[in-house]
């Protein structure tokens, strides 16, 4: 199993004391799609997994979910959240275990995420009160940042006239920055327009993508490494950095062919380890 750079006391302890500048953020990949994201002015904790739910869930199926990094935190140890983004459902992104502690132990937090999945996050035991939906391709302006939702298709969009898109990205604008987080998504006609307009600095893509046997599993794919830097080849941001991988052995990807793809195409990338604070100055 892959232990993270730092865990646990350690970690929130580096949090905390982080202190970006203005165009500056600090980021520790959290294992997955996770992330916490820290600016001069706000974090940002974004799809957490942070338990073994779906590793008990799928004990005994045809599809374990064996992990492969420790978890860096628990959800109950987060003390200092204010904004919590979930892309989607799928647990491996609004954590069932994570989420409910989180919101126990941060009683100042706000939760966003799709509309479309409101519900559920009130079934797990977060106040209604404490939610911020959204239904997609629209712009929220939330205490000094700007934040707009991308639809994702994972596969299809799903897209239903009452909730909008359960499936979303995040633009974050905030402190002289953009930062593009994919959530779960295919690469996708449009997708680029969409993004275009943003400019990102950087952008936060899946590299997993599918196989025959995750097919079979159902399994709903993701952008694979080839598609994540032919994205970033047409955004030119300044940074890219691949997730979704490294978390479950059925349901992950090889790094390295990600680092060759990117440095044939000349992108900037960088590969974080978990519980490791990287910092961007733009």
């Amino acid at each position: 199993m892959i232990e993270p750079i730092q865990k646990h006391s350690v970690l929130l302890a580096d949090i905390d004391q982080s202190l970006p500048l203005h165009s500056q953020v600090d980021i520790w990949w959290l294992g997955q799609s996770g992330y916490a994201i820290k600016t001069a002015s706000t974090l940002f904790y974004v799809d957490l997994y942070l338990s073994e739910h779906l590793t008990r869930k799928y004990e005994k199926t045809d599809k374990p979910h064996i992990r492969m990094t420790e978890s860096p935190l628990l959800g109950s140890e987060i003390h200092n959240a204010t904004w919590v983004l979930s892309s989607h459902k799928h647990s491996d992104h609004l954590d069932p275990e994570t989420i409910p502690a989180l919101f126990q132990a941060s009683p100042s937090a706000k939760l966003i995420l799709p509309a479309a999945v409101v519900e559920h996050a009130v079934r797990l035991g977060v106040d209604e009160s404490r939610l911020v939906p959204s239904s997609g391709d629209e712009t929220l302006d939330l205490n000094g940042f700007r934040l707009s939702t991308i639809p994702c298709a994972h596969p299809t969009f799903e897209y239903d006239s009452a909730h909008g898109y359960p499936f979303l990205g995040f633009v974050i604008e905030v402190d002289g920055l953009c930062l593009y987080h994919s959530g779960d998504t295919l690469l996708y006609d449009g997708l680029a327009e969409r993004l275009q307009k943003f400019q990102p600095d950087i952008i936060f893509l899946p590299i997993n993508g599918t196989d025959a046997r995750r097919d079979t599993l159902k399994v709903p794919p993701n952008m694979n490494a080839a598609d994540a830097v032919q994205l970033a080849s047409r955004l030119k941001p300044r940074l890219v950095i691949p997730h979704h991988y490294d978390m479950f052995t059925f349901n992950t990807a090889n790094v390295d062919d990600f680092v060759s793809l990117a440095q044939a195409a000349h992108l900037p990338y960088n590969v974080l380890n978990t519980g490791e604070r990287f910092r961007f100055v733009k």
